[in-house]
């Protein structure tokens, strides 16, 4: 849906984002592959940005959210941990939670807005 509205929800912890959208999306990814690099691909982000999320994540809760391998025969690999997996669940959950209870304020607001890439109106005097 190119012209959907939606919320995005970011747990922050102080002025970093612990875990948000794009985190869960890598988090998901790394699940699905086995590999940070093959997760980055996916998902269309750099190695080095996605390597920068995991340590970011791995840095911000008590247990790490992702282990990684590193070199040998299979070339290392990255895997989600029991805690990783517990919060990317308990953020899908949150997410899906937050849009139902703020579906009425965003029907609202798609009536309101104009559809994108649509020119801005002139204002009016």
């Amino acid at each position: 849906m190119a012209n959907s509205k939606s919320i995005r929800l970011r747990v922050l912890q102080g002025e970093i984002i612990a875990f948000g959208p794009g985190k869960a999306a890598l988090l998901l990814a790394i699940q699905q592959s086995g590999s940070i690099s093959a997760a980055a691909r996916a998902i269309g982000m750099s190695y080095r940005r996605a390597w920068l999320l995991v340590e970011a994540m791995n840095q911000c809760f008590k247990q790490p959210l992702v282990a990684t391998a590193t070199g040998g025969a299979k070339g290392g690999g990255a895997q989600v941990t029991a805690t990783g997996q517990e919060v990317l669940a308990h953020y899908q959950a949150m997410q899906a939670r937050a849009e139902a209870a703020v579906a009425a304020d965003m029907a609202y607001f798609a009536g309101l807005m104009a559809p994108q890439g649509s020119p801005a109106p002139t204002p009016e005097h």
